[in-house]
């Protein structure tokens, strides 16, 4: 696989970016530390977003992305000097892999440089040069990558369009390498075009360069270089095991839907390309219009899920591989450390005593060699000693300073094979020898705390297996250690068929926050016809949509969806608005009066304003609604909730009583009643592990349970019963 992007691969995006050449930057984002995302507002077409992966690739995408909601520091750089900015170019400096992307900007022009070698690099310089802010701080030969420095490129190298018969002709007389090396080094086309180079031309690519035919060379060049003119996408597949080059070329051809795809070309694809190579051929290839289409068809579904990596990294801290950490997953974590150091402190032990013993078994030996040396050293000095010393096999080194020499030990026949030790020129044999025996011996005191810690441990363990056993066959779910919540979390939140996140205030802030920040374009407004009630925001294009990666700590009853920013459907109907409403209704009040059935209206964002009429005050979390309402009578307080699972945290979620019977295992029907929540919420926590927390801001208020399955009561699968 293909691990960054050519100077080939970069002319061609080079080509691709530049119609977009006045087209403003709306935004910056860094959804994990390794990619950055501007988000590019053309005058005439959609907006997208420009993927730069550090080191490896730049290509546009319109996929749905995550973003975090607090951006990285580098991030709040790109947006207060680019913001609003427009791109007037997009330049390779040179054939190097370092593209320029020049903006116009209210701070004047700057210089976005992107570096796609080694580790890569991402640095914004302003017009006079001055780094700004790196992504990352580096050392070069030559150069330096920081803030405040004057930002130095790369050192040029040869720009193969510049190369003539004349050129490559005083490129061949001047190197002692053969052809393929010289093209790929001095001509800086690197191994994979050089080889086609010397394909297209018919040459060996061993041939000596004072044997090269120029001219073929140079009609050969000149046809690559030319295919650039005419790039599009291609992606190489590569077949296995178990798909030959016909299968996978079925499978490219058959219309398969996204995720499918996706799932395809991250396992297939070995890398992507903007012409076809000599070595391309007979090789199974898909098309695509541009090299960023191909590009993101290979490799934009991974990058889109960066948020979620960078979440499940920092959590991966604590248990490499799996996301998040157990108890049990812990203490067996600390006990494999706690053996390995055990069997360390025993190595140890043994290996100082054996030299002591070898010592003592080669007494005489090691007494002549120590007299020879202590012997030389006093008629010599040690600098002649050390010389001498050289010559001897028996002697490693010498140190004068402590002195000391490390010397070779006899093995069972008597030649220099056996362990080295260092000796004391001022000892003699037994003290030595006896130097060993006590490391040994304070080695072992330090063993004896690791033996009392690791069974410390193990009583430890023993208990967490126990317990996490019980609670597996209770139904409980293993507590998830994040570093912050989902930012709907903040609010009261549910969801609609389609998907469609519907999230409501908490209070008078909260309402302000909905409307302020979560209202807009093709959304509904909803509101009970009751005093206090919060204001509600159906999203039309934010909501869930299945994961079809499920985490391996998602038990299988439990439906796993992932938060997306544009939905397939973004189309709000009746049935939808119903629904809705209904949530609504149940937020307010209207649990709380006992009442059986309400009313909620519904508007769009532009009849929704904070602007009263002269002479009247509209409070905070209050809003003046003008013009023709929806209204929606009779609608039931009752509500259901259920434990699905959200870019990989379980959760207890709201709904209407019809979606949580169709999509969760686990559930419970609540009407309103005089069953206090805290109660409720203790047996919720007790039975699932949901924290209380979570489980108290669902609640609508004091329930009666109507019906319920493994939220209340231990949660009994398909599976266990047929068992």
């Amino acid at each position: 696989m293909k691990a960054n992007m050519s100077g080939f691969d970069l002319r061609a995006i080079v080509g691709e970016l530049s119609q977009f050449a006045g087209a403003y930057v709306k935004k910056s984002y860094m959804p994990h530390y390794e990619q950055i995302v501007l988000r590019i507002n053309p005058k005439e077409s959609n907006q997208f977003d420009l993927v730069i992966v550090r080191g490896s690739r730049v290509y546009t995408s319109n996929r749905d992305r995550p973003m975090p909601m607090t951006p990285p520091p580098f991030a709040m750089v790109l947006r207060k000097y680019l913001k609003n900015a427009r791109m007037t170019a997009v330049r390779q400096l040179g054939f190097d892999r370092v593209l320029a992307l020049d903006f116009d900007t209210k701070f004047g022009q700057m210089h976005l440089y992107v570096e796609v070698f080694r580790e890569g690099n991402v640095i914004l310089v302003d017009h006079e040069g001055i780094i700004i802010q790196p992504l990352t701080h580096a050392k070069y030969s030559g150069r330096v990558l920081k803030k405040g420095a004057q930002y130095q490129p790369p050192p040029a190298a040869s720009d193969p369009h510049s190369l003539d018969q004349a050129a490559l002709s005083e490129i061949f007389a001047n190197s002692d390498r053969d052809l393929v090396a010289t093209l790929g080094g001095k001509a800086n086309l690197g191994g994979t075009h050089a080889n086609a180079v010397c394909e297209l031309a018919g040459i060996n690519p061993n041939t000596p360069t004072a044997e090269v035919d120029v001219a073929k060379i140079d009609n050969a060049l000149q046809t690559l270089l030319d295919g650039l003119n005419h790039a599009k996408g291609y992606l190489i597949l590569k077949p296995d095991k178990e798909q030959s080059d016909e299968d996978l070329q079925s499978l490219s051809d058959e219309q398969i839907d996204d995720a499918k795809r996706d799932r395809f070309l991250e396992q297939y694809a070995s890398e992507a390309s903007p012409t076809l190579l000599p070595s391309h051929e007979g090789k199974v290839i898909m098309e695509f219009p541009s090299m960023c289409l191909a590009v993101d068809a290979w490799r934009g579904a991974h990058d889109a899920g960066a948020l979620a990596r960078r979440e499940a990294e920092k959590l991966d801290i604590a248990s490499p591989g799996r996301g998040f950490s157990t108890e049990v997953e812990k203490l067996e974590r600390r006990k494999a450390q706690q053996e390995k150091a055990l069997s360390e402190f025993t190595k140890k032990i043994e290996k100082q005593q054996m030299i002591g013993h070898t010592i003592q078994n080669n007494w005489s030996h090691v007494e002549s060699l120590l007299s020879q040396i202590k012997e030389a050293v006093e008629n010599n000095g040690w600098k002649d000693t050390q010389k001498m010393a050289k010559q001897i096999p028996w002697i490693v080194s010498m140190n004068a300073a402590e002195r000391t020499f490390i010397s070779i030990l006899p093995d069972e026949n008597s030649e220099p094979k056996g362990p080295q030790a260092k000796l004391r020129l001022d000892d003699t044999v037994h003290q030595n020898a006896q130097h060993f025996f006590t490391t040994a011996s304070k080695q072992k005191a330090k063993t004896k705390g690791a033996v009392d810690a690791l069974e410390e441990t193990n009583i430890q363990l023993k208990r967490a297996l126990k317990k996490e056993v019980k609670a597996k066959e209770s139904g409980r779910l293993s507590k998830l250690k994040r570093s912050k919540r989902l930012w709907f979390e903040n609010h009261r939140w549910s969801m609609t068929s389609g998907g469609h996140l519907l999230v409501g205030g908490k209070d008078a802030k909260g309402n302000d926050a909905i409307v302020k920040k979560h209202l807009s374009g093709s959304d509904m407004y909803l509101h009970a016809d009751i005093h206090g009630a919060p204001s509600c925001s159906l999203r039309a294009t934010q909501g869930f949509v299945v994961d079809e990666n499920r985490p391996s700590h998602i038990p299988e009853d439990i439906p796993t969806f992932k938060l997306v920013d544009k939905l397939g459907d973004e189309r709000i109907n009746d049935e939808k608005l119903i629904q809705a409403a209904t949530l609504a209704l149940c937020w307010s009040r209207a649990w709380a009066s006992g009442g059986g059935h309400g009313t909620v209206f519904s508007v769009k964002p532009a009849q929704v304003s904070k602007t009263a009429q002269t002479g009247e005050f509209v409070g905070k979390g209050a809003f003046i609604v003008r013009g023709q309402r929806q209204w929606f009578r009779d609608l039931d307080v009752k509500i259901g909730i259920g434990i699905v699972a959200i870019n990989g945290v379980p959760l207890l979620m709201s709904g209407t009583p019809e979606l949580i019977l169709s999509i969760c295992s686990r559930y419970a029907i609540l009407t309103p009643g005089i069953s206090k929540k805290d109660r409720l919420a203790n047996r919720i926590y007790k039975n699932t592990g949901i924290s209380t927390d979570e489980i108290l801001a669902v609640l609508p208020g004091s329930c009666d349970i109507m019906e319920e399955s493994g939220i209340f009561s231990p949660f009994k699968s398909n599976n266990s019963e047929e068992e």
